[in-house]
């Protein structure tokens, strides 16, 4: 096994026939450097050039594979110069149109001319027309077909469908001579009954005519699943080696308080929730072993995630180290050090805060006492992770809503530990649920804590999804609220993922709300204003000084007005569920009851109404997302950048969920009884992605 898998991950991509230096180059570019690299770029759809289809009986959208002769060709001046070729079959006639030509392609298109054309059928007003279709001119009308599907593979710039088609008719003709090595032990393959490798790989590549097109399409093929499977297992795996190196660098025993921990809970007007208890062991446990805690709690919108950290910021403290707390905005950040200055200033600590927007003699009064260790607790945005910051002994870092972070950040802030050796105990938090399937695979390199209770008293937020043409009922609904004395968030959502006209558009809904309701004190948030005026409007917002807030979306992690009780989101449609599930979460923080108004703008599609009704029906974040990750996908739901972390090559976390938990137990296995086989796997499938997970 040890020359054959040497073959395939050593032979340089290079050595195949008609790959050139500069070639070579480009291959790199797409990650292609090693005959494995070639076989396991696997194609993401396919096109059927096994059969023609008559002109005539050819359908709008479909891809299909034609023949006929040239009735008529003519270079036509419109809005664009354009060669137009007319070919019949006798069923029927189509338009060819090709925008890019030269005189020797018209030439070769001349009237009687038999060809074959593969391309889009499209409804034009003069009838059916493919545009740009690939062609070659026949001798004769009984050439041959392929044989078997086309693949369509990942591309990039300078390497094209026909070059990765060659490249991939090289490899597959190798496995007959060279048998692509089995990474997952014989006994583990006969349990699921899966097929050989050599076989699965030679099907995706070259699948035949035959075969069934919709399990093709879905990827559920038992070839297509063999691949799945094998993929999910180096994803797991990769995390499992991470977590075991990252545990292997030993972080710093903490005993647990018993001071501090003590004396914040009495000064507390509530008591923690049985959830929140549960979940402050867990993290007592893991921060009094000598390896790094690697732990994401994950809470519902309201259910005290904040408390949980403030007692394991203690528990550190009082053992002598610093604690760094980093939150993805501003707003959010600051709310954090209000909140840990309000709860660790009575017990004489030192919280310090840091942001980017921090300059000049300020930012050195802030950086004197993270140095020196006189501030036991640091809060602040990715300032934390600048060179000039230094602490004097940082031991836990507490990472609020993960997802948010690059992983250059992360990893920068590990780098900041009290030796430079051990590595800092992490605590992740996020208020974004993640789904089941989504934390086994994204996250297995984590424990994770659930904090399932919500504070006594809370009550769940009612929803109503109401149609734009009532906006002025939802306006005099909020001059209502605010007669009452309540508080109202005006959210004007992402448009076109441009700030400039996100920013206008919240502009616009405060002039508005300001002419129809001049007896109501409006406030305006957005991400181009300056920190110190968000921050004063914040304020005013808070202390009562304003009665309604617009805003962008910055408000949609960790603002806390109890007072609050209304929230209108424009354009619901163009958030994700899990997002309009954050949104919803700012108001239902006091006593009163709450409503959240999702104003949409019709005509709203199938999906789109389905998607509110979900809102409308649940407050149950998980359930929430859940729904969210069938419908965006897994990328989508865990942030863009995140998305390269499980950029599947044939794996898909919704499908294939089905395999998560055998692949976990396999995982176990192979670690276990075959612990030489992890490193092949994992370069195999995932190459140099895995240092993501040094965080």
């Amino acid at each position: 096994m040890t020359d054959e898998l040497y073959f395939w991950q050593r032979t340089s991509i290079g050595l195949l026939k008609g790959i050139g230096a500069a070639t070579a180059l480009k291959l790199n570019r797409l990650g292609l450097h090693t005959l494995q690299d070639a076989l396991f770029h696997l194609p993401n759809r396919y096109q059927d050039r096994t059969r023609l289809h008559p002109i005539g009986s050819t359908q709008p959208f479909q891809e299909v594979l034609i023949q006929g002769t040239v009735e008529l060709s003519d270079i036509v001046l419109r809005k664009r110069r354009s060669l137009i070729v007319q070919v019949s079959d006798g069923t029927g006639m189509i338009q060819l149109r090709f925008f890019h030509f030269s005189a020797a392609q018209k030439n070769s298109l001349k009237p009687g001319t038999l060809i074959r054309c593969f391309g889009e059928i499209r409804h034009t007003s003069l009838g059916k027309e493919m545009v740009h279709p690939e062609y070659t001119t026949l001798k004769t009308a009984d050439a041959p077909i392929e044989q078997a599907l086309t693949p369509i593979f990942p591309a990039t710039d300078g390497v094209g469908q026909a070059l990765l088609r060659k490249i991939s008719l090289q490899v597959v003709g190798l496995i007959d001579s060279h048998p692509v090595p089995e990474l997952i032990p014989k006994e583990l393959r006969a349990k699921h009954h899966w097929p050989e490798l050599g076989d699965a790989l030679k099907f995706v590549h070259q699948p035949p005519p035959n075969v069934n097109v919709y399990s093709l399409e879905n990827r559920t093929h038992a070839f297509q699943q063999r691949l799945a499977a094998e993929e999910l297992l180096a994803h797991h795996l990769s995390l499992l080696k991470l977590r075991a190196a990252i545990q292997k660098t030993g972080s710093w025993p903490m005993p647990p308080s018993a001071q501090f921990q003590a004396q914040l809970l009495a000064q507390l007007p509530f008591t923690p929730t049985g959830a929140q208890s549960r979940v402050m062991r867990e993290i007592e446990q893991d921060l009094r072993l000598d390896k790094p805690m690697l732990r994401l709690v994950q809470g519902d919108v309201g259910s005290g995630k904040t408390l949980v950290a403030a007692m394991a910021a203690l528990q550190a403290i009082e053992a002598g180290f610093q604690v760094a707390l980093m939150a993805p905005t501003e707003i959010l950040a600051e709310q954090h050090y209000e909140n840990f200055q309000e709860w660790l200033q009575p017990l004489g600590l030192k919280v310090a805060w840091l942001s980017g927007k921090l300059k000049g003699k300020k930012r050195l009064e802030q950086l004197a006492p993270i140095q020196s260790g006189e501030a036991q607790m640091v809060v602040g945005t990715h300032a934390l992770f600048q060179e000039e910051v230094s602490f004097q002994n940082l031991a836990l870092a507490i990472i609020d809503e993960q997802h948010r972070f690059g992983v250059h950040q992360r990893l920068a802030l590990k780098q900041k530990g009290a030796d430079g050796i051990r590595t800092p105990h992490q605590l992740i938090m996020t208020a974004t649920p993640i789904p089941r399937t989504l934390a086994m695979s994204a996250y297995a390199d984590l424990d994770t804590s659930i904090i399932d209770e919500l504070p006594p008293g809370r009550k769940p937020v009612k929803t109503a999804v109401i149609d734009n043409a009532r906006r002025s009922d939802v306006m005099a609904r909020v001059a209502n609220a605010c007669s009452e004395g309540k508080q109202v968030y005006w959210v004007c959502t992402l448009i076109e993922e441009s700030e400039a006209l996100q920013c206008q558009a919240a502009e616009d809904a405060a002039k508005e709300l300001t002419l129809a309701l001049p007896e109501v004190k409006v406030g305006l948030v957005h991400g181009r204003m300056k920190a110190a005026e968000k921050a004063q409007v914040m304020l005013e917002f808070k202390t009562h000084k304003l009665q309604v807030l617009v805003a962008t979306t910055v408000i949609e992690v960790g603002v806390n007005v109890p007072n609050a009780s209304v929230m209108i989101i424009e354009n619901p449609e163009r958030l994700g569920l899990a997002q309009l599930h954050q949104l919803r979460g700012r108001v239902g923080r006091g006593s009163a009851e709450s409503f959240c108004i999702l104003l949409y703008q019709n005509p709203l599609s199938q999906q789109g109404k389905a998607r509110l009704n979900i809102m409308r029906e649940t407050n149950d974040g998980f359930l929430i997302a859940e729904e969210d990750l069938a419908l965006r996908g897994p990328g989508e739901v865990l942030g863009t950048r995140q998305t390269g972390e499980i950029d599947f090559r044939i794996a898909d976390l919704i499908r294939d969920e089905h395999l998560l938990e055998d692949c976990k137990q396999m995982a176990a296995s192979i670690a276990h009884s075959h612990p030489d086989f992890i490193h092949p796997l994992i370069e195999r499938w995932m190459g140099n992605k895995t240092e993501y997970g040094q965080v």
